[in-house]
This record gives structure tokens, C-alpha cells and sequence, in this order.
């Protein structure tokens, strides 16, 4: 335990910044746990709702420093593209299903595969430039 007055203080000080820090990531860590729970609940509307929260809660933990503006920008990121795949994922799935018992087809069709353009390297774009 320190004897100066000013190291006393440090130590009042960072215990307090510490704790008010863990505060703010236990809030950053509670919403995205609320959002991804919404997402694989399958719970668009409510998720679609939280995500704006959620980012605001990110930004700020940002603004104050506790996370870089890179990291906040991934996470954010992150969660988007988390619910626009889940959206995705389930209107493929939903069609399929409603069309899988209404008509089967006879015998599939056996088409072609379009020919492959050979991909240009380095070299072939600059003689091609030239």
C-alpha cells in the first residue's frame, strides 16, 4: 500500500476508472448477447430493433476509449452481416420448403457449364495494355 499522498490517489483512481470500465464492457458484452440471442431465435423484427442500441452502446465504449474504433467497427459490422445472413438463410429456406411438396420434377435436366475465361495474370494485363 503506498505512503504518498499522491500514489494513494492513483490508486483511488484507478480502482474507480478500472471498475467504471467494466461496467461499460459488461454493457457492450450484455447487448450483443441480447442481439445474437434475438438472431438465432429467428426474431428479425426484434433484433432489427436492437441493432441500432447495440451499435450506440458499441460507439460509445469507443468514444471513451475502453474499445478501439477498429474493434467497435468489426463488431459492428459483425452483427449486420450476422442478421442479414440469418435473413438470407431463412427466406431461401421458407420458399424451398413450400415448393418441395408441390410439384417434383420428372428428370432433372443436365445443363452445360459455361466455359471458364482463363484468368488474366499480371503479365497478360500488361501485354494486353501494350
Amino acid at each position: 500500500m503506498p505512503n504518498i499522498k499522491s500514489a494513494k490517489k492513483r490508486v483511488n483512481v484507478t480502482e474507480k476508472k478500472n471498475s467504471q470500465n467494466k461496467m461499460i464492457k459488461s454493457a457492450v458484452k450484455t447487448a450483443i448477447r441480447k442481439f445474437i440471442a434475438a438472431v438465432d431465435a429467428g426474431d428479425f423484427d426484434a433484433a432489427e430493433k436492437l441493432l441500432p442500441g447495440v451499435s450506440s452502446v458499441i460507439d460509445s465504449a469507443a468514444s471513451k476509449g475502453i474499445l478501439h474504433k477498429n474493434n467497435a467497427a468489426n463488431k459492428k459490422s459483425a452483427l449486420a452481416k450476422r442478421l442479414n445472413a440469418a435473413k438470407a438463410a431463412a427466406q431461401e429456406a421458407a420458399p424451398a420448403a413450400e415448393e418441395a411438396p408441390a410439384a417434383a420434377p420428372a428428370a432433372p435436366a443436365v445443363e452445360e457449364a459455361p466455359a471458364e475465361k482463363p484468368k488474366r495474370t499480371r503479365k497478360k494485363k500488361e501485354e494486353a495494355a501494350e
